[in-house]
């Protein structure tokens, strides 16, 4: 069987639209599995591990904020 690409006629949301949902939500859910491994790196007193996921906590939330921007850009048209 063919594989097919999705267009938006199953979805109803436009590729572009839906893999920008997706990428919030990527990035929001890695926020908060960040969290766990910065608690448990600290529970270990291993700071220079939880400064790392602490930084990438940081990237992921920019990448959250960045994308519900656009979001919020394309479904207000």
């Amino acid at each position: 069987m063919a594989h097919q690409a999705e267009t938006g006629d199953v979805t109803g949301t436009a590729d572009k639209n839906y893999n920008l949902f997706w990428y919030v939500e990527a990035c929001l859910s890695n926020a908060l599995r960040l969290e766990r491994y910065i608690q448990d790196a600290e529970r270990e007193k291993d700071t220079e591990v939880a400064d790392l996921f602490r930084k990438a906590q940081a990237d992921s939330r920019k990448g959250a904020e960045l994308g519900k921007r656009l979001l919020r850009s394309r479904l207000d048209d």
